[in-house]
């Protein structure tokens, strides 16, 4: 079968040679848009072409080159896109973080970030080729899923446990002068344990329960790992105030129990919770209260003081729509906007108003268009695998990766409160980056079970 399922005939090229060869010519794209961005942030901020571009195109090289020779050692039948797409956004956050180094060194004297970026961008190719060459079958991790589950949340509810918060949460580990995000790397444990528990209990979940007024509502005994899930992630709320998480964690549970019962009723309990939980930590938790009032009221921060809502003090929603209007539909051109005006959030969840102000709405759509592709990549790697396991773990991936996306492009652009994540590869942050590119290790792991499994069902 080839890669859209139709047959071929027996003399065709086989489909993992061409999918290597799509996947080297689309990487050698990704590699030149980034170096191009690169080179013309640099100019556009400096007048000069500038000093690192040698190096810049070098890694950029090797960061696409690795991970494309290991999958034609390792993973031949892997989906052809996703490298390219995770190569891309991953370069295109480099050249972001490049371009706004110049306006916050200039307006804040602040060190530069994209150096320490692309070190951990090398950090997370590189575990990218190791989890590839060693995890040679994903069904490996359906053994160890309980196990996955106490470490995941021991992670998420560690930093609750350091004193202190940063920016008004507690999502951080430190550990001496280091510190990660372990939120970041969460929600693939979790995705991995909700594949392993939802193949084995898919049938109670699905065909037991009670109707009310139409709907199936899941019996006591297997409605306890939703509540279970729903008190957890108020106590992320509560403890750690952080909103973005908790939204992410229990998102992805509802969406991996629809997709493995395709029960209507799971989602309507699971939004009803959400409201609840959300309502109650909202009205309570004077962190998540302010995020609130800055999204419902984000121009009210340029009144007097007086005349302010309680509990509004930043500017950061504002800037952002004024970044956002002032970009147009072509933008202002890289390098010759003011994204700096948004604070210290500019290199991190605030990162796409950037690409909004100085692209315009069509950069910013098809930034917001690769997004969509790489979680379609996955949603096609769940449909072509065979593999219970393979499938919702696949479903999961994709599904953790949409949910972030949309919990930080909605808070920047006014459509949720503010969650304060970073927006997966482009955004400043070493643990965001490492476990996203974990992430695609796994999903090109899974589509290539897949394809090998589909090759072998083809004839001749």
């Amino acid at each position: 079968m080839a890669d859209g399922g139709d047959e071929v005939p027996a003399t065709a090229p086989a489909p993992r040679g061409r999918r290597r060869r799509h996947e080297a010519v689309l990487l050698s794209l990704a590699v030149a848009i980034s170096v191009l961005g690169y080179l013309y942030a640099g100019v556009a901020t400096t007048g000069d072409v500038p000093d690192g571009l040698p190096g810049f195109a070098g890694a950029m090289v090797c960061l696409a080159l690795v991970p494309h020779l290991v999958l034609r050692r390792w993973a031949r039948h892997a989906d052809p896109l996703i490298l390219p797409l995770a190569t891309l956004l991953s370069g295109l956050g480099l050249v972001l973080l490049f371009r706004l180094d110049h306006a916050y060194a200039a307006r804040y004297h602040s060190p530069g970030t994209a150096p320490g970026q692309l070190l951990w961008t090398v950090i997370g190719v590189a575990v990218c080729v190791a989890v590839l060459v060693v995890l040679r079958d994903h069904r490996w991790l359906q053994r160890y899923i309980y196990l996955t589950m106490v470490v995941a949340l021991v992670l998420l509810m560690a930093p609750a446990a350091f004193p202190g918060d940063t920016y008004g949460a507690k999502r951080w580990i430190f550990l001496g002068p280091l510190s990660f995000q372990p939120g970041e790397f969460v929600k693939t444990m979790i995705a991995i344990f909700f594949a392993g528990y939802l193949v084995a209990h898919r049938d109670a979940l699905a065909l037991t329960g009670r109707k009310v007024l139409g709907f199936r509502l899941p019996p006591g005994r297997q409605l306890a790992p939703i509540l279970a899930v729903w008190v957890l992630s108020l106590l992320v709320l509560v403890l750690e105030r952080d909103l973005g998480t908790s939204l992410i964690f229990f998102g992805l549970f509802v969406v991996m129990l629809y997709a493995a019962t395709e029960r209507t009723s799971w989602v309507l309990c699971g939004l009803l919770m959400a409201v609840v939980g959300a309502a109650a930590v909202g009205s309570t938790e004077q962190h998540v209260k302010g995020r609130i009032v800055a999204w419902l009221h984000p121009f009210d921060i340029y009144l007097p003081k007086a005349q302010r809502p309680p509990g509004l003090i930043s500017d950061q929603a504002a800037q952002a729509l004024f970044s956002f209007g002032s970009g147009g539909l072509s933008g202002t051109g890289l390098g010759r906007g003011h994204p700096e005006l948004i604070g210290f959030a500019g290199r991190s969840d605030f990162i796409l108003t950037t690409v909004g102000e100085e692209l315009g709405l069509a950069g910013l759509m098809a930034v917001l268009l690769v997004y969509a592709l790489l979680v379609e990549r996955g949603l096609s790697t769940a449909l072509r695998s065979r593999d219970p396991f393979g499938k919702l773990l696949a479903v999961g991936l994709a599904a953790a990766l949409a949910l972030q996306v949309f919990v930080v492009a909605g808070g920047v652009m006014g459509l949720i409160p503010l969650t304060g994540k970073a927006l997966p590869f482009l955004a400043k942050g070493g643990s965001s980056l490492v476990a996203n590119w974990l992430l695609i290790a796994l999903l090109l792991r899974i589509s290539d079970a897949a394809g090998r499994e589909r090759e072998a069902a083809r004839p001749g």
